[in-house]
């Protein structure tokens, strides 16, 4: 391994975990990594990604960071990657609770800006 981690920053591949922000439930829009931000917007976007591996880096991200398995954009991300792999439609009411979510924490003012 080329890059030393720190028990208190452990990383699978770029994006680093902060241990000890895991599941903190407190998630502001400044502490998001500018890839992870990236994947979010485009999940709420018109053109979201086609690739379920990266959309499930977005999802492990937020469940580590969030409120783990209830996070709204964990259970987007999840729903869409579900949408990605069956071609099965997505539910339209996690959709609304995922774009709520992002504006509480601070990715827009209002949900229609982030479409």
């Amino acid at each position: 391994m080329s890059q030393q981690q720190r028990p208190n920053n452990v990383s699978i591949d770029e994006i680093p975990v902060d241990i000890d922000n895991t599941q903190s439930a407190e998630v502001d829009s400044a502490d998001v990594p500018d890839e992870i931000e990236s994947i979010t917007r485009g999940l709420a976007g018109e053109q979201p990604p086609t690739n379920p591996l990266v959309v499930l880096k977005a999802a492990r991200w937020w469940y580590i960071h969030g409120k783990g398995g209830t996070d709204p954009a964990f259970q987007w991300a999840i729903e869409w990657a579900r949408h990605l792999a069956t071609d099965t439609p997505s539910d339209v009411e996690r959709f609304d609770e995922f774009l709520e979510y992002l504006v509480t924490v601070g990715f827009a003012d209002e949900r229609h800006e982030l479409r």
